[in-house]
């Protein structure tokens, strides 16, 4: 149970609704109870007093109480499931944004440790699971206990015997069946979690790789392995189901086994002449709408093992440290930027081969670098490090004469524009996925930047910026999502811009455009460009040439041709598949 402390803790931040909703789920279970009760009495009052209690007894008080009984009960549930699902879902978006803000520090290094699909898994279906807790766990529990020790004290101040022998058979129900019921369910509920954690991540990463897995023939062993998943999955379903009717089955038996017990007790007090007999239906009603009460909590927790094992891998998540921290506060906000790698070394956690090698780069401010090299070699890594998805193994990085370790995150995010090679769309309208980048931008601007990048066409619609993008709407190309990705760059404005093969998946004359327009736009601002095209690297300042992690050759376009080295190789072989391509 400790494993739920961190979590209730969330609750106090929606205690007056939460509180509501018990309220109203104790009125309503009193209302129906009432109902039920004050209907038997009455029906057997009026049967007792016949025509001759027609002036004598009164009708009207009984037949009102009826009337109200139905009205709030119908009027209660209503509104009481109306008020606990709504702080349900209050409770689970402060859950989510919680967890969310707990995991996103661990990007990417945190989250890699975990397979693909996982932490969505986590975020999504462990989170939701999480809304048992309250609509199935503890507001029936209070709710149940309260109507209890109302029932005893108002039947106790007719028959403090019989009151006192119900309500210690419900209380012992309350207690005993939970907790047979909670250790009868909780292995079940522990491996439907894991069952379904399994499926969906296995799930994810076959429609991931669907391409590469039908191509080696591997597509048919994760289809038999999904199904084996689902079988397992469906069987620990089938055997919840089954234990959840044993549960209401024996609730069902003790509700009857009760109300006979009741009956027979209230009967024998007519005979000793110290009860009336209408009371007979009242105390026998009494205990079969009672046990309405105690239906719901013994298969709140069969639920309840399933909860602790979504809590547990919510927690197991969100404990993770990250691998990069960040000063509260640290560095200026300044509009130029200087940048030095200084014998960087960096090894993937957990990983045994060491991805750069002693790497050392100088860029002054307002330069404009490329990073040349094969795929593989560490280009992309080197610009993590210094966006600080990870933190150096050995060596530092400088910028504006200050190690990025000492900017505080929001300074150091402000000083970087980064285009990365994927770009990911928001299921989101076009505005929002590119205000992201400046959050004060107007309509024009935004406009205007679609024009510059060669996406105006996304604004050829009813909808203009309004128009969705992402999942149910407008899907990017790989050349159009990067060309969203320089737009944002674009719209940052920051003095640093870090460009990871910006061109890829354009076409030559649209790879022209939006090289010019960066060479236009950095005028001024400090580049460090990773590419494997030759397209406009006359134009930088510095071309440094990456093979194996570490940097081989370093030079202006000129030099290094005349060097004839691996740049001037690399060189020649494009012009020559250039040459083939025309033929």
């Amino acid at each position: 149970m400790r494993v739920l402390l961190p979590f209730l803790a969330l609750y106090r931040r929606h205690w007056f609704m939460l509180l509501l909703g018990i309220i109203l789920a104790i009125l309503t279970l009193l209302a129906s109870i009432g109902l039920l009760t004050l209907s038997g009495w009455f029906l057997a009052g009026t049967s007792l007093a016949g025509f001759a209690g027609v002036y004598s007894f009164n009708y009207m008080l009984p037949a009102a109480g009826v009337r109200g009984a139905a009205i709030f009960r119908t009027a209660g549930r209503y509104f009481e499931r109306l008020v606990s699902h709504d702080a349900t879902f209050r409770v689970l978006s402060h859950l989510r944004v919680f967890t969310f803000k707990k995991i996103l520090p661990l990007s990417p290094g945190g989250i890699a440790r975990f397979r693909q699909g996982e932490v969505l898994n986590r975020l999504v279906a462990d989170v939701e699971t999480l809304d048992h807790l309250y609509i199935r766990v503890i507001s029936p529990i209070i709710a149940a206990f309260v109507v209890i020790m109302t029932i005893m004290f108002g039947l106790g101040l007719i028959d403090a015997r019989l009151a006192n022998i119900l309500g210690g058979i419900m209380l012992t129900l309350l207690i005993v069946l939970p907790f047979i019921f909670y250790y009868a369910g909780k292995p079940i509920g522990r491996d439907l979690t894991d069952l379904r954690g399994q499926y969906r991540t296995l799930l994810t990463s076959m429609l991931q790789g669907q391409a590469e897995l039908t191509i080696f023939g591997a597509l048919p062993r994760f289809r038999q392995n999904l199904a084996h998943l689902e079988d397992k999955w469906l069987h620990r379903q089938a055997q919840q189901a089954n234990l959840t009717g044993l549960s209401q089955s024996l609730m069902i038996l003790a509700s009857g086994l009760t109300a006979t017990l009741i009956l027979w007790l209230a009967a024998d007090g007519i005979e000793s002449h110290y009860m009336p007999e209408a009371l007979i239906a009242l105390f026998t009603f009494c205990a079969l709408a009672a046990f309405e009460s105690l239906a719901p909590v013994t298969v709140a927790f069969q639920h309840l093992g399933q909860v602790m094992a979504s809590a547990t891998r919510i927690s197991h998540l969100i404990e993770q440290k990250p691998d990069v921290t960040f000063p509260v506060k640290g560095g200026e906000l300044i509009t130029q930027a200087s940048l030095a790698i200084n014998d960087v070394c960096f090894t993937y956690p957990e990983q045994p081969l060491q991805v750069l090698n002693h790497v050392n780069v100088h860029i002054e401010s307002g330069q404009h670098v490329a990073l040349l090299g094969k795929t593989g070699c560490g280009k992309s890594t080197l610009l993590q490090l210094i966006n600080r998805a990870f933190d150096c193994t050995k060596g530092n990085i400088i910028l504006n004469n200050m190690p990025i370790t000492e900017y505080d995150e929001a300074t150091l995010r402000a000083m970087m524009s980064v285009v990365p090679q994927r770009v990911h769309v928001f299921s989101h309208t076009l505005r929002e996925n590119l205000i992201m980048a400046k959050a004060n931008a107007t309509d024009e601007e935004l406009e205007h930047v679609l024009h510059q990048v060669g996406l105006e066409q996304l604004l050829d619609n009813d909808e203009g910026l309004n128009a969705w993008m992402g999942d149910g709407g407008r899907q990017l190309s790989g050349g159009e999502q990067r060309r969203l990705g320089i737009a944002r760059a674009l719209l940052h404005n920051a003095p640093l811009v870090l460009l990871d093969e910006p061109t890829e998946g354009l076409d030559a004359d649209t790879e022209q455009q939006i090289l010019a327009l960066l060479h236009h736009h950095c005028q001024g601002k400090t580049v460090l460009m990773i590419t494997h095209r030759l397209h406009g690297l006359d134009k930088m300042d510095k071309i440094c040439v990456m093979d194996g992690g570490e940097i081989i050759e370093t030079g202006t376009h000129a030099a290094l041709m005349q060097q004839q080295g691996q740049y001037a190789k690399f060189h020649q072989r494009q012009v020559f598949s250039h040459a083939v391509q025309e033929e």
